[in-house]
C-alpha cells in the first residue's frame, strides 16, 4: 500500500496514544509487524514557541521507519509552520488531528473542534500542504452526530486539498471511546473518495481487522488501544491476510518484547523514569494470564532494570511450572 510517495510493508498501522506512542513503544510495534507507526499527538503551537518537551515527541530512529507524525491546532499559520517543523525533523508522514475530543483540545478549536467549521479545516490543510512535500493524511471521527455526514464532508475537503489518505473512527466526538463504531461510514466514505481511507475503532483482535477490510473495504487498518501490551496483533493480522493460522503467543516471545520495551525506555528516558512508566505498563503485556495480578504486584516499586528484568523472568518460570 502507498500513502503518496510512501510505500508500506503491509497495511496495519499504529494509531496515534497521547502518552502510550512513544519511540519505545513504536520500536516495539514494528518489530512484531506493524506496517506504520504514528507519533503521540504533537501541539503545533508547542513546537512553533520552542516548547523542548513538545520537540522531545518528534525524537525518532531509523529502525522505526516510516513514521507519522499527527499535529493538532486550530491556527492555519501555525500549523503550516509546525508541519514545516515536522518536515525537518526527517519524518514520512504528516497526519493533521481532526478526530480528538478531549475539551482542552477542543476549548483551543483543535481536534473534532474543526469538524464543525469546514471553512477552517479547508484554510488550515490548504496551508499545511503549501508548508510540506511529505505525504499528508487526516484523521477524523464521524463528527458530532451519528450521521457522518460532517466526516465525508471533511474527507472530500482533505482529498481536494492534497491529502494523501483520510483516516476514519467512526464515532462521534461526543461518544469518545464508548458504544461501537459504525463502520459503515467507513465503506461509505471509502465509496466517496478516490485516496486511501484507513479504517480505525473496535479492532479489539486480528479477526476483527479482517472483518473491517471485508464489511468496508477500507484500504488498511488502524490499532489503537489493543496494541497496548499487545504488539502482537500487527503479525497477527497480516497472518490472516496471508490466510496463516494465527497462534496464541509464546511466553518467551512474551517475555522479549517486555524486555525490550524496558531496554528502549531505559534508552530514552533515564533508568529510574523508565522504571517508574514501567511499574504500570509491563502489566499491559500480561493481561488475561493466570495470576496476573501477582505479576502486577511484583513490579509496583522496581527502581531498576535489572529489577525489572528479574521479576519478568520469575514470572514467566512459575508461568512454565
Amino acid at each position: 500500500m502507498n500513502i503518496g510517495s510512501v510505500t508500506l510493508e503491509n497495511i496495519t498501522i499504529l494509531a496515534p496514544l497521547a502518552g502510550v506512542t512513544n519511540l519505545p513503544f513504536r520500536l516495539i510495534a514494528r518489530q512484531n509487524g506493524c506496517g506504520l507507526v504514528c507519533s503521540e499527538m504533537v501541539s503545533a503551537n508547542g513546537l512553533v514557541r520552542g516548547s523542548s518537551k513538545t520537540r522531545g515527541l518528534l525524537l525518532s530512529a531509523v529502525e522505526e521507519k516510516p513514521l507519522s507524525v499527527q499535529l493538532f491546532g486550530a491556527d492555519p499559520g501555525i500549523v503550516a509552520d509546525a508541519a514545516a517543523m515536522v518536515e525537518a525533523s526527517g519524518v514520512d508522514i504528516l497526519d493533521i488531528n481532526f478526530g480528538c475530543a478531549v475539551k482542552k483540545i477542543l476549548k483551543g478549536g483543535a481536534g473534532a473542534a474543526l469538524m464543525r467549521n469546514p471553512r477552517l479545516a479547508e484554510d488550515l490543510l490548504k496551508s499545511v500542504r503549501a508548508a510540506v512535500s511529505i505525504p499528508m493524511t487526516v484523521k477524523m471521527r464521524s463528527g458530532w452526530d451519528p450521521s457522518g455526514e460532517e466526516a465525508l464532508r471533511l474527507a472530500a475537503i482533505a482529498e481536494d486539498c492534497g491529502a494523501n489518505a483520510v483516516i476514519l473512527h467512526p464515532r462521534t466526538a461526543a461518544q469518545r471511546f464508548s458504544g461501537k463504531a459504525d463502520w459503515s461510514l467507513i465503506a461509505v466514505m471509502k465509496r466517496r473518495v478516490s485516496i486511501p481511507v484507513i479504517g480505525n475503532g473496535d479492532i479489539l483482535q486480528a479477526e476483527d481487522a479482517i472483518r473491517m477490510i471485508a464489511e468496508t473495504g477500507c484500504d488498511a487498518v488502524m490499532v489503537g488501544r489493543a496494541a497496548m501490551g499487545n504488539p502482537w496483533i500487527f503479525s497477527q493480522i497480516q497472518s490472516l491476510l496471508e490466510g496463516r493460522q494465527v497462534f496464541p503467543v509464546s511466553l518467551p516471545r512474551r517475555a522479549e518484547a517486555m524486555k525490550r520495551y524496558l531496554a528502549a525506555s531505559v534508552a530514552q528516558f533515564g533508568e529510574l523514569q523508565a522504571c517508574r512508566m514501567m511499574r504500570s505498563r509491563l502489566g499491559w503485556f500480561v493481561k488475561g494470564l493466570p495470576d496476573s495480578s501477582r505479576f502486577r504486584e511484583s513490579i509496583t516499586r522496581i527502581r531498576t532494570q535489572q529489577e525489572a528484568q528479574e521479576r519478568i523472568d520469575a514470572y514467566m518460570a512459575w508461568l512454565q511450572g
